[in-house]
């Protein structure tokens, strides 16, 4: 037992404490009956000489009151500690070490706290920005994209009738609390061995959609799921209506499905739902206008990130929150759909779809650009954040938040660290708010 692990149990919201003080008095009035008892036998009965040094006569009686005092409240928290050491692993996972029950605690207690988070989006960017947000808050609600029409999403979308359940099954993922193994196993995918039936499905999509006609609704297959793998937050579809993503491109030619946008080769003039009015699900909207801190994005701009703010009920609550609002620039273009881009590209094309409304408070952008051009392969550039470009009204928010190893993705830790430290400081009026970076130093990479 190490006295850090030991000293937690102190800390501020662990409900633990008072549970301490409650024994501790409980013991205390215990030992004053035991003493008006040991009083009464003291005055009647006369013991042997030995009994004086066994009992400290020779110590002054405060001294000796102290010391019982103090050697009874360590017995008591390190009895109280043991037993809840003792009850708590019991019901965890035999892997969880003695010394991790306290720091479970005391994430659980400090995220439950958390502000109430809404993300909007789809596709990895989404999956991954839930997978660092869930350490500092438990309030979460991932408002997901309804357009998926390629791969097993497509089939399954197509074959069953149901909302294309992708991105769902990558949030879910994210959010879990399972064991490691049975998150792998619902991220898992058949290969070609499985069939023709079989084969490019994920487990999990097909898990989810077999839930929800178990349970007769999409909604309910989507909470059951949930609860089956302990997750963190909830999962909500920006609509339960079928709709198809239709994309204009600036030659007049118009493309059906969100699988087919990028595969033209540029990016387009507009996208659009169809059908145009369709509704939003409650759940996302109440989320929204009751949310703390609303994000958009990280994900591809045109088919995973506007999809969920064509569907108007989500964008009537986007403008009308009292949350603050975060746009999260891509750190990289994504060929066929953002070629070219900057933040201020990216958050402009959001404007021009949403036209009179204040989409956000902030746009946050990366500030690591590397010194070299992307591999040639990845078809993608940096994105940068110009300073002086127009973002609407929108504060520019720079962080390191690239990750080093894919620089075509964000960080997991530091985009969640940043996002919160944005959130907690967005009464500042400072327009570098995280980890400033001249822009000039980034103007030569324009041209790499």
């Amino acid at each position: 037992m190490s006295r850090d692990n030991f000293t937690k149990w102190l800390y501020f919201g662990l409900h633990i404490k008072r549970w301490l003080l409650l024994i501790m008095v409980a013991v205390a009035v215990m030992g004053l009956g035991f003493a008006y008892l040991l009083r009464e036998v003291y005055v009647s009965y006369t013991f042997p000489g030995w009994v004086e040094y066994a009992t400290l006569q020779f110590i002054p009686r405060w001294a000796r009151g102290a010391l019982f005092i103090s050697v009874a409240s360590g017995l008591t928290v390190f009895s109280a500690w043991k037993l809840n050491q003792s009850i708590a692993l019991a019901v965890l996972p035999p892997s969880t070490r003695p010394n991790d029950v306290v720091d479970m605690v005391y994430r659980n207690r400090t995220r439950d706290r958390g502000p109430k988070i809404v993300a909007i989006g789809g596709g990895t960017g989404l999956s991954n920005l839930l997978r660092g947000l869930k350490q500092y808050s438990s309030n979460l609600t991932a408002v997901v994209t309804v357009a998926d029409d390629g791969g097993s999403s497509g089939r399954l979308r197509q074959n069953m009738q149901v909302i294309p359940p992708g991105d769902i099954r990558n949030c879910i993922a994210a959010l879990a609390d399972a064991e490691p193994l049975v998150t792998e196993l619902f991220q898992y995918r058949f290969d070609d061995r499985a069939g023709e039936g079989m084969a490019g499905h994920s487990f999990g999509n097909l898990f989810i959609t077999a839930m929800a006609e178990v349970t007769g609704s999409v909604e309910r297959g989507i909470e059951e799921t949930s609860r089956v793998l302990a997750v963190r937050g909830h999962i909500v579809p920006s609509s339960l209506e079928d709709v198809a993503l239709v994309a204009r491109f600036a030659d007049g030619r118009e493309v059906r499905g969100e699988s087919a946008i990028p595969a033209s080769g540029e990016p387009p003039v507009e996208v659009r739902l169809e059908p145009r009015d369709i509704e939003a699900h409650p759940n996302a909207v109440a989320a929204i206008r009751d949310a703390d801190l609303v994000i958009i994005g990280p994900g591809s701009l045109y088919t995973s990130v506007l999809p969920n703010l064509l569907v108007k009920g989500i964008a009537k609550a986007l403008a009308e929150t009292q949350a603050y609002r975060v746009y999260i620039s891509n750190v990289a273009t994504q060929h066929g759909e953002t070629d070219g881009y900057s933040a201020a590209d990216h958050y402009g094309a959001i404007r021009r779809h949403l036209p009179g409304a204040t989409v956000v408070d902030a746009v946050l952008a990366n500030s690591n650009l590397p010194q070299q051009p992307l591999p040639a392969e990845w078809q993608s550039t940096p994105v940068l954040a110009p300073g002086d470009a127009d973002y609407h009204g929108a504060r520019l928010l720079l962080a390191d938040l690239v990750d080093h190893e894919k620089r075509y993705r964000h960080n997991t830790e530091a985009l969640a660290s940043a996002l919160m430290r944005a959130y907690f400081e967005r009464d500042l009026r400072s327009r570098a708010l995280l980890d400033p970076i001249p822009q000039v130093e980034a103007e030569p990479l324009a041209h790499a």
